[in-house]
């Protein structure tokens, strides 16, 4: 089930917010509970049993590290047995056929691939339970000893299946008491609908675009380029809107998840743009990867060492396919070269070539992430450079972009801080201006929810790309 359907918007969602606020006080973690699991067991429900192994895992870890890890060394085991657990099962799960192939491809001995499912959600819950046992062992958590607390923690459906990646000392706190109010209702539904309009509005349009253009044959330069930045711009609407959906779920019922994207296709450089794109995976991997590894205080070679451990694990974090792996070590090499070779320079030109340099980067880079089909990637690749003998510029280019104009106008403007800065200016004004700002505001978003819902009706393609990560 995904946020952005029909089912979710009219029977799941008001069913659980109705028993939500009809109890009180801990029963409230209950209902949220079982509808978690209903909800992941929409799809999977088989995988349910290795989500709760998962999480049994580490919330068994922490309890034995408390109660038995009177030794450094005692905890340290305790936490290498869940982290080798908790790693062997999204190994497994999500790799075996990776790993069985390059087998394969190296050895004259071929091995069955095991063709195992991949399921839904599990780079992301698997990163949450090991920061928990990560956290006890550090000592940056309490240990928490109700097992149906910690599964609502790992199992909360707002942030279940896509991040953002929730740590347990965020939410602890508000899971065993918290905050239900009528204005953290609202803030949350305003979060939400905007970020249901821009999945079902944008990111459907823009990507039901890129897959015209790369079934296409025979694109001009221009052409194929449009194409790589509508993946972008759709990769970038699809799951921030997400998580924007997930932020505004978990405010309405008194969470306070964090910020996952800030506007990164403003970036000016590549640095800026982790910054601000899927920022709870990037902070993840800084925090235990990156920094125990020294970071950047060590010298030049085992920062570069650091930095390519940090993105090929970020790469392969995506995905089995070495396009992913391409795309992590891509953008840790763009990463390592800013910090040594041209950063300061760039730091000179004019924002809006710096902007420029960081988009087609970031867009090219976005090229090498979508094709797992590596064939396919140099054959797209091609086109991009007018190989052989493409024409740099094609009039099927007005006949894409003619179709789709206002879709791609409101995706390039709205990837800029453009609603903040006219929020602020609203917030200046009069209070006359202020009140009919929010009465046509408000009129807004309830013709745009209804135009949501026909185009959910009427139109059957609504993927979710984050889904297979």
């Amino acid at each position: 089930m995904v946020f952005s359907s029909l089912p979710f918007l009219f029977f799941f969602l008001p069913a659980f917010l109705i028993l939500y606020y009809v109890f009180h006080g801990r029963a409230k973690n209950f209902v949220l509970l079982v509808f978690s699991l209903l909800f992941y067991a929409w799809g999977e429900p088989v995988y349910i049993l290795l989500m709760l192994l998962s999480s049994f895992v580490d919330y068994l870890d922490g309890i034995l590290q408390e109660k038995y890890g009177t030794t450094l060394l005692r905890k340290r085991i305790f936490l290498a047995c869940a982290l080798i657990i908790n790693f062997s099962l999204l190994a497994y799960f999500k790799y075996a056929d990776f790993a069985v192939g390059i087998w394969n491809r190296l050895t004259p001995w071929d091995a069955a691939l095991p063709g195992v499912a991949l399921p839904v959600g599990i780079s992301f819950y698997t990163f949450q339970t090991v920061s928990y046992s990560i956290d006890v062992y550090k000592g940056r958590v309490k240990v928490e000893h109700n097992y149906l607390d910690y599964l609502t923690y790992v199992s909360m459906f707002p942030q279940l299946i896509a991040g953002p990646i929730v740590r347990f000392s965020t939410v602890q706190e508000e899971i065993h008491s918290r905050k239900v109010s009528e204005s953290g209702f609202v803030q949350g539904f305003h979060r939400f609908l905007p970020g249901l309009m821009r999945k079902v509005l944008i990111a459907n349009q823009i990507g039901a675009l890129w897959d015209s253009i790369r079934a296409a044959e025979g694109i001009s330069v221009i052409t194929a380029w449009l194409g790589l930045l509508c993946f972008t711009l759709q990769l970038y609407y699809d799951f921030s809107a997400y998580s924007d959906m997930a932020i505004g779920l978990g405010r309405m019922l008194g969470f306070h998840f964090p910020e996952n994207f800030i506007y990164p296709l403003s970036a000016t450089s590549i640095t800026d743009f982790w910054r601000r794109w899927h920022i709870s995976l990037s902070t993840w991997f800084r925090d235990y990867i990156y920094i125990p590894l020294g970071g950047n205080r060590v010298g030049v070679t085992k920062h570069l060492r650091n930095m390519f451990a940090v993105w090929f694990l970020t790469g392969l974090w995506h995905g089995a396919s070495w396009n992913f792996v391409m795309w992590g070590l891509y953008h840790g090499i763009l990463l390592a070269l800013e910090k040594y070779v041209w950063g300061k320079g760039l730091a000179k030109l004019p924002k809006f070539l710096q902007h420029l340099y960081a988009i087609v980067i970031v867009v090219f880079g976005f090229g090498i992430f979508t094709f797992d089909d590596l064939g396919e990637m140099g054959r797209y690749f091609m086109q991009l450079a007018g190989i052989p003998g493409n024409a740099f510029f094609g009039t099927e280019f007005f006949w894409y972009a003619g179709n789709y104009l206002p879709f791609l106008l409101a995706a390039c403007v709205l990837a800029f801080p453009v609603w903040p800065w006219f929020r602020n200016k609203m917030e200046k004004a009069g209070v006359y201006r202020k009140n009919l700002a929010a009465m046509c505001g408000a009129l807004l978003l309830i013709t745009l929810f209804l135009v949501v819902v026909a185009s959910l009706v009427r139109d059957t393609y609504n993927p979710f790309l984050y889904f297979r990560f």
